[in-house]
């Protein structure tokens, strides 16, 4: 298993970075490397949400595992090469300050061999860019829409 984890202050709310966070089909709106995003389910958000990305010409589902507001939720991700055989990210708020501590870890398991492990490396770097664009378009998102 390989663990990615990457990590930013936010100036806003804890509530205000949850609600973003919450309206699971929205990841659009403030994640820069989504260009489009649905719910998969009639369920809006808790455990067994689903929903679909298109990050450029890359399709993934996403599936929540974890819901507790204004504390964590993680995710299921499938769609991936069929090398890895799981990966979920999981989103962590802590309030900071006058503002939020974003945490976003991404666990990958292809495996324990060496050449799977290698495998859970590379797609852990490509998991931990997507991570630093996330994080800085909900930064950028909150501060710039946030009173």
């Amino acid at each position: 298993m390989t663990e990615v984890e990457r990590r930013r202050t936010v100036a806003a709310s804890p509530d205000v970075v949850w609600t973003l966070l919450a309206d699971y089909g929205g990841i659009v709106a403030w994640a820069p490397n989504v260009d489009h995003s649905c719910l998969l389910s009639e369920q809006e958000s808790g455990v067994g949400a689903e929903r679909r990305i298109q990050s450029g010409r890359t399709t993934l589902v996403e599936t929540v595992r974890s819901w507790e507001p204004n504390q964590e939720l993680s995710y299921e991700i499938t769609g991936l090469p069929k090398v890895v055989r799981s990966v979920v990210s999981a989103w962590r708020i802590a309030p900071h300050d006058d503002g939020t501590v974003v945490t976003l870890t991404s666990a990958i398991d292809a495996g324990p061999r060496p050449p799977q492990r290698l495998i859970a490396k590379i797609v852990g770097r490509k998991l931990g860019e997507a991570a630093d664009e996330m994080l800085a378009g909900l930064a950028t998102h909150v501060e710039e829409t946030t009173p």
